[in-house]
C-alpha cells in the first residue's frame, strides 16, 4: 500500500540526526591515477562528523579490513557489513522520512549509476534495502529512478531539483514531469516543486544534481552556485540564479537567495573538476564545508556560510583529493534523521 500525500515528511538536513551514513571509498577507478590520498581524506571527514554525530560506514567483507585499518581510533564510528560498488551513498542510500506517527521510514528509489554510466552498480542498487533492514526501519519502495543528490528540501514540503537528471530516458523512460511530481509528493510529502532549468556544472557526471547547484541553509535562505562571467559555467549558473530569484519574489514567505561563488577552474587530465561549496554537509551543530586549495575563494565561501548559519560551527575541510572523484562531502554522505516519536 502506498503512502498518502499527507502521511510522510522529508526532514531538512538541519533537523536532529541519529546517524550519518558513509561508504568506504574502495573503487580506485573513481579517482583514476589519484586514489592514494583518498582514504586519508575520507577518514578526516569521518572523524570530523563523529565529533557531533554517530557515523556508520558501509564496508563489505572484501574491504572491511582496509577500512578498519584507516578508521581505527575514530570513536563514535561503526563499520556496517554491506557490499558496495562505489562510495556515493547520497545517491543510492535510502531517503529517510518521517511517517504520519513520527516514526522513521526509508524511501528506496531505483538506482542505475546516473543513467547507466558506470557499471556494475548492482551492489549499490541493493544497499538501501540492506541498510533499512540492518536498523529495523520500514522500507518504502519506489519505481522512480532517482539519486539522493538530485533533490533538496526545506523540510516543509518544498523541493528543489533539476530536470536533466530525472526526466531522462536513461533513468525514467516515458515518465513525464507530472508523474515524477506525483511520486515525489506521495513518497516525500512534497507540496511545491522548484525545477531549476539553467543547467549543471561543467564536468558533473550526474547531469546536474541540485546539491552541486543550490541548497537551503534554513527555511528562508538558500545559497546558489555562481561564478564570474569569464567562467564557462556562467550561462548555466546565472540562469539558475535568476530563475530562483524570480521564484523567491513570488513564493510564500520571505525567501532570500544568496550567491555562493565557486572556486577558480581546475582541470585534472584535461577534465574540469566540478568543485562547488554547495556540497557542504550539515552534521548536527556542524556544517562541513569542502575547500579546494583556492585560499581566497575558500575563505569567501566559509565567510558567507558563517554569516548565514551563525547557530552552526562552520568547519572548512580540504576536499581537493576527493573532488577528483566528481563529488564531495554531501555526495559521500546520507543523514538518518531522529524519529519524532520512539519507534
Amino acid at each position: 500500500m502506498t503512502q498518502p500525500l499527507s502521511s510522510v515528511r522529508w526532514p531538512a538536513e538541519w533537523e536532529p540526526q541519529d546517524a550519518l551514513w558513509l561508504s568506504w571509498p574502495h573503487n580506485r577507478e573513481t579517482w583514476p591515477g589519484l586514489y592514494e590520498p583518498v582514504p586519508k581524506a575520507f577518514a578526516n571527514l569521518a572523524r570530523q562528523i563523529a565529533l557531533a554525530t554517530p557515523v556508520r560506514v558501509l564496508a563489505g567483507s572484501a574491504v572491511a579490513a582496509e577500512a578498519d585499518q584507516v578508521l581505527r581510533g575514530i570513536s563514535n564510528l561503526e563499520l556496517v557489513d554491506v557490499e558496495t560498488n562505489d562510495c556515493w551513498i547520497r545517491d543510492y542510500g535510502p531517503t529517510f522520512v518521517h511517517a504520519a506517527d513520527g516514526s522513521l521510514a526509508g524511501v528506496d528509489w531505483r538506482y542505475n549509476s546516473w543513467g547507466g554510466k558506470y557499471p556494475p552498480w548492482d551492489r549499490d542498487a541493493a544497499a538501501a534495502e540492506k541498510i533499512l533492514k540492518q536498523i529495523g526501519v520500514k522500507r518504502i519502495p519506489s519505481t522512480l529512478c532517482l539519486e539522493g543528490g538530485a533533490i533538496e528540501t526545506d523540510g516543509a514540503g518544498r523541493l528543489l531539483l533539476t530536470p536533466d537528471c530525472v526526466l531522462t530516458d536513461t533513468r525514467n523512460p516515458g515518465c513525464d514531469k507530472a508523474q515524477v511530481e506525483a511520486e515525489l509528493s506521495e513518497k516525500l510529502g512534497v507540496r511545491e516543486f522548484i525545477w531549476l532549468t539553467g543547467g549543471g556544472l561543467i564536468g558533473d557526471d550526474t547531469d546536474g544534481h541540485i546539491d552541486q547547484l543550490a541548497r537551503f541553509v534554513d527555511p528562508e535562505n538558500l545559497v546558489i552556485a555562481s561564478c564570474e562571467p569569464s567562467d564557462p559555467n556562467y550561462p548555466a549558473l546565472e540562469a539558475n540564479y535568476q530563475q530562483l530569484v524570480r521564484w523567491a519574489d513570488e513564493a510564500e514567505g520571505n525567501i532570500q537567495i544568496h550567491r555562493l561563488p565557486i572556486p577558480a577552474p581546475r582541470d585534472v587530465d584535461g577534465q574540469r573538476v566540478p568543485e562547488c561549496y554547495c556540497n557542504f554537509l550539515i552534521s548536527g551543530p556542524q556544517v562541513l564545508v569542502p575547500t579546494f586549495a583556492d585560499p581566497e575563494s575558500d575563505r569567501r565561501a566559509v565567510a558567507i556560510l558563517r554569516n548565514l548559519m551563525p547557530q552552526h560551527d562552520v568547519v572548512p575541510l580540504n576536499a581537493s583529493s576527493l573532488s577528483w572523484g566528481l563529488g564531495a562531502f554531501h555526495c559521500m554522505s546520507q543523514q538518518q534523521p531522529r524519529p519524532q516519536v520512539p519507534n
